[in-house]
């Protein structure tokens, strides 16, 4: 099993314990399109206390890597796939959350 696959199956038993209904190849394309930053302990979780981070995610990728207009309405779903994954869960990893919210926006076809 690669790293990569490692990693992937981290992500789905993470999303099972969460009771979270992520299609597995979803995921899989998420975190291959997340990079190497699923390598790093740091970028691979999102810290959601952090204004900063939260602001880089609706515009790194909910504007720009899913073509979605800024506004009210991006914040509001960050803050509900949050509470999805749990906001004081310390694995928010970013995988998961971009594929909730790419399932929130319906933007599978990004992916497919």
């Amino acid at each position: 099993m690669s790293k990569f696959e490692e990693k992937v199956a981290a992500y789905v038993a993470e999303a099972k314990k969460l009771n979270l209904s992520i299609d597995e190849k979803l995921l899989t394309a998420v975190a291959k399109g997340l990079g190497p930053s699923i390598y790093n302990a740091d970028a691979e979780t999102i810290a959601a206390s952090d204004q900063a981070e939260l602001d880089r995610v609706k515009q790194n990728f909910l504007v720009k890597k899913l073509g979605l207009s800024d506004g009210p309405e991006l914040d509001k779903a960050i803050d509900e796939v949050i509470e999805q994954v749990g906001r004081s869960n310390r694995n928010k990893y970013r995988a998961i959350v971009y594929a909730l919210l790419v399932k929130k926006f319906k933007k599978e076809s990004v992916y497919a």
